[in-house]
């Protein structure tokens, strides 16, 4: 018997062991997509949104601001954007554009998107990006057409140059962009002009949009 109580027991250490490693993997994973979150340099949240750290600790991701939202641009956080932005509404531009409404701040019960001015609001910058058919060929000017705030001017070679004081980060120009369907050959996911959130500085926790 102690022969074979020996012989096991390496086995069962292994298999431990090889869990506890497995555990730790999975919680440098977790670690790393919690982490990412912080700061929210990458998300767009919409009109009104109060800072990053005030709006993750309002949001109860009740989805009310999802279901009014008539463009259907407020998409829902996903575990890539960071486990602490999991299910929070964020602006998903290939989806829609913003009106600035502000349906979403009305039926918003803890204040996570606060009352702002349509006139003023701005949740973002366009930025032309590399996948931009303009650039290489000036034969697109989609996003110049379509941009209601007349935010977006053109080169004397038709490539858009966004004008950061009017744009306000509506996405429509977003939304419009055909590149990633013209380039869809050259595996181009990313369109031509997308929006930037704005800096962490720009929001306030009294109503960060305004």
């Amino acid at each position: 018997m102690p022969a074979e109580s020996q012989k096991k027991s390496p086995q069962k250490f292994d298999r431990r062991g090889l869990l506890a490693g497995s555990a730790g993997a999975a919680g440098l994973l977790l670690l790393g997509t919690w982490g990412s979150a912080e700061g929210e340099p990458h998300l767009v949240r919409p009109p009104g949104s109060v800072s990053p750290e005030g709006f993750l600790a309002r949001c109860l991701r009740c989805d009310r601001c999802r279901s009014v939202c008539h463009t259907n641009v407020i998409g829902a956080g996903k575990l890539s954007d960071g486990i602490l932005a999991l299910r929070t509404p964020v602006m998903d531009f290939r989806l829609g554009f913003c009106d600035f409404c502000e349906k979403c701040a009305e039926v918003c019960p803890t204040g996570a998107i606060a009352a702002f001015d349509p006139e003023t609001a701005k949740i973002g910058l366009a930025e032309v990006t590399d996948s931009c058919i303009a650039l290489r060929t000036g034969a697109c000017t989609k996003c110049h057409e379509a941009c209601p705030y007349e935010a977006i001017d053109l080169d004397p070679r038709n490539r858009p140059i966004v004008n950061a004081e009017k744009c306000n980060g509506c996405g429509k120009c977003e939304l419009i962009c055909p590149s990633h369907v013209y380039q869809s050959w050259r595996g181009e996911a990313e369109r031509g002009i997308v929006v930037r959130p704005l800096s962490a500085a720009s929001s306030n926790e009294e109503g960060g949009s305004k």
